[in-house]
């Protein structure tokens, strides 16, 4: 159902070359203060992933955002299908999505930190970001249906669930897997974003605030490296997911 796009992978020479002209770089410039080598950067990641607070680091940022991301991508889901069906809505949504989409990042990040504790400041900004991006995808994916389905399901007298599962997901996965796909990524940079802000305790961007203010670049690119790789892989892992899903329902029918 989904293409691999092959072609969009990263290439190991091309790494290859960006590493070299890194290395290059920070051997010229001489000063790891402003731009570490490759070679410190892991050397200081294997320092920090053989500690524990590494690790407690690591899963309270991964939670945080990961719960974030679950409940716009259930919001958005829900409230997709109703603004779908049902045009009124649709219209009182709208305006909501539409700022939530304009507003910075940075903006959001202060305004709910007025109202909620640092600890749950990345839920709420992960959510705020993945909201829109899952409801109007899902949303787009329903409108887009053949109408001839939906009258066959009524000709057939299918039931509302086995409707659901394998009329209306199987047409509405493609747009569902490309909003995750989306909105994995700003889930991620966003979370982070509010924690260096929000200095919640035990998270990656109170480590990463701490780098700066001591002026450690290897760290700040060690985790920095660290997020990347988690978000890469998050997202490889849950996209998959839906990709063995979709399989799953176009391999089964239904018997009335």
């Amino acid at each position: 159902m989904f293409s691999n796009r092959k072609n969009s992978k990263i290439k190991l020479w091309a790494a290859a070359v960006w590493l070299i002209v890194w290395q290059f770089a920070s051997t010229s410039i001489g000063q790891e203060i402003l731009l570490v080598s490759p070679v410190a950067v892991i050397e200081r990641l294997f320092e920090l992933v053989r500690t524990a607070g590494f690790w407690q680091s690591l899963g309270g940022s991964f939670l945080r955002i990961l719960a974030g991301f679950l409940l716009g991508t259930a919001g958005g889901t829900v409230l997709a299908a109703g603004a779908a069906a049902v045009r009124r809505i649709d219209e009182l949504l709208e305006p909501l999505v539409q700022t939530v989409k304009a507003v910075p990042v940075a903006s959001f990040i202060i305004l709910v930190l007025i109202w909620v504790s640092p600890e749950n400041l990345s839920v709420i900004i992960s959510f705020l970001m993945v909201f829109p991006v899952i409801y109007t995808n899902v949303r787009d994916g329903i409108r887009s249906m053949d109408p001839r389905l939906a009258e066959m399901a009524e000709v057939f007298e299918i039931p509302v669930l086995l409707r659901v599962r394998y009329i209306y997901a199987s047409q509405v996965l493609p747009f569902f897997r490309a909003g995750c796909s989306l909105a994995l990524g700003l889930c991620w940079k966003s979370g982070i974003a509010a924690e260096v802000i929000g200095l919640p305790e035990n998270t990656i961007g109170e480590n990463l605030y701490n780098a700066k203010i001591y002026l450690n670049t290897p760290d700040l690119f060690a985790w920095t490296l660290v997020i990347v790789a988690v978000s890469v892989l998050f997202e490889k892992v849950f996209l998959k997911l839906i990709d063995l899903a979709a399989k799953r329902t176009g391999r089964m029918g239904w018997k009335k």
